[in-house]
């Protein structure tokens, strides 16, 4: 287990907010800029914030994004309440894509989401419960 958190953060996302979609991963991007974390580490961050936020945004009713540093690493932690995911693995593929023309025309539903996140990431993991919610911990170390 990591150590306690020098800073911690918690931002609503709902659901279908187009207008505020990827404001919690830019404001998290600028307090870890300010707090003085290595900008290959705030990249990394910034772009596994973005897609977990933009899942949020396009396939769940509401969620949550915390933002926890410690002095061994950035933590983001993000619940939804939507659908779940019925088959993570596939999820997790590259290209692999569940999201409604709507969503495509908007120019999302790449299924490049999940995979950027994890590619990003030092750990990653995703518990996804059908009718539920899904919960993503994502880990960055310096």
């Amino acid at each position: 287990m990591s150590e306690e958190p020098v800073f911690f953060q918690r931002f609503e996302i709902a659901g279908r907010d187009f207008l505020n979609a990827g404001k919690a991963s830019t404001t998290v991007k600028a307090i870890l800029k300010e707090i003085g974390i290595h900008p290959a580490v705030v990249r990394r961050v910034a772009i596994a914030a973005y897609e977990a936020e933009m899942n949020v945004v396009l396939y769940a009713r509401r969620g949550t994004m915390e933002l926890r540093v410690t002095p061994k690493d950035v933590r983001i932690t993000v619940e939804d309440e939507g659908d779940g995911i019925p088959d993570v693995q596939l999820a997790m593929q590259e290209g692999y894509s569940t999201a409604p023309e709507e969503i495509r025309e908007m120019g999302f539903g790449a299924g490049m989401g999940l995979p950027n996140i994890k590619k990003n990431a030092d750990h990653f993991t995703i518990d996804s419960v059908v009718g539920k919610g899904t919960t993503l911990e994502i880990v960055v170390r310096p």
